[in-house]
């Protein structure tokens, strides 16, 4: 008797893919994978099923890998009517307790590695061991973390790590609305980064100011010789440069583009000796507090052969950075419209003019058109 190796190999393949996708659909792990234009060209998608009224549930699964010890979690569902109806006091108490910024770092610390007080303190440079204690006490309670014995060694539960990675994995994607929220605080407080304001509003020329800035500040280091300043009919405002361009690569702590981390860290340049300061200010401006101030904000680059531009509203990123087109030249283009709250009237030409000529004059090799 002959036998087709061929066709049965053909059949268990077949087999084989039915059974890897019956696995999949249990466990829940459909993903998809598409070309983004990120480092490794990939993108997460969320898939969404359709579902009648407010049915819908969380699947997971996944396994932790330290040395020779492996946490795993079987694959498991979560109605979402069940998640959205857990006791929202103890749910609180549960945040607040890795919500507090010295117990999360020592749960981080403690992550791979078991360690006794001393070396805790010596590590997180704690100051006193009474108030590590403080909160080794209220993480034991929890069930958060373990002591060997009594003066031993601290370390965390396994029974409690793919729990916890489930929320820091959660929180991943939720980390950057803590920009967002100190964007929207900085709208609340502009006069700290403003100055006086008239009865009408606040002077928008500061904002503009702090744009130029920035490219006064490539000029400084020796990358732009060009600088034009574009007023729109419906009251927005351009500032374009011929400097280097914001860096566009992804930053490995964040996975966002640098620019994206310049435009919505409000620390990152509001306290620096080179931001703009305006007249009876607290604080200095810097571009992300101008996206913070506007009603919307976009941004065009130009480097590294490429094109590449961002969309904003209110501070927050309405687009991903998004490749436009290729080019050899290089610099920087910002287009932004103050928010009607918080500004008055519209860009006085007159009072720009004005500025460009003391700019002209600091700044003899640079080149400022205004249109």
């Amino acid at each position: 008797m002959n036998r087709d190796y061929g066709a049965e190999l053909d059949a268990l393949k077949a087999q084989m893919a039915e059974l890897e996708r019956l696995v999949r659909s249990m466990a829940g792990a459909e993903v998809k994978s598409a070309e983004a234009g990120t480092a490794d060209n990939r993108q997460k998608e969320l898939l969404v099923q359709g579902g009648g009224g407010e049915a819908g549930a969380m699947y997971f699964s996944g396994y932790y890998r330290s040395g020779e010890q492996t946490v795993r979690c079987e694959p498991q569902e979560k109605a979402s009517r069940e998640l959205l109806g857990l006791n929202r006091g103890k749910a609180a108490k549960v945040l607040a307790a890795l919500g507090h910024k010295q117990r999360l770092d020592l749960l981080l610390e403690l992550w791979d590695e078991a360690l006794t007080g001393a070396e805790l303190v010596e590590r997180l440079n704690m100051g006193t061991t009474g108030q590590l204690y403080h909160h080794l006490k209220a993480l034991t309670g929890a069930d958060l973390l373990v002591q060997e014995e009594r003066g031993g060694r601290y370390t965390i539960p396994s029974h409690r790590r793919f729990s916890i990675l489930l929320l820091l994995s959660a929180m991943s994607d939720l980390i950057d609305t803590s920009d967002y929220i100190a964007m929207t605080e900085a709208r609340d407080e502009a006069h700290s980064y403003l100055g006086a304001s008239s009865k009408e509003g606040y002077d928008l020329h500061q904002l503009l100011w702090a744009v130029v800035n920035n490219s006064l500040e490539e000029h400084e280091a020796g990358y732009c010789s060009e600088v034009g300043i574009y007023l729109h009919d419906d009251g927005s405002a351009t500032v374009a440069d011929n400097g280097r361009g914001i860096p566009t690569r992804l930053l490995p702590q964040t996975g966002q583009p640098t620019v994206q981390s310049i435009l919505t860290k409000m620390d990152m340049f509001s306290h620096s000796a080179s931001s703009f300061v305006a007249p009876g200010a607290e604080k200095g401006i810097g571009i992300a507090v101008v996206n913070a101030l506007s009603h919307s904000l976009s941004v065009e680059i130009r480097r590294d052969g490429g094109i590449y531009r961002q969309e904003y509203r209110h501070g927050i990123p309405r687009s991903g950075l998004m490749t436009v087109g290729e080019t050899n030249d290089t610099g920087t283009s910002v287009t932004f419209k103050p928010e009607q709250e918080l500004f008055a009237g519209r860009f006085d030409k007159a009072k720009i003019e004005a500025r460009a000529a003391e700019l002209r004059e600091a700044y003899p090799g640079l080149r400022i058109r205004i249109q």
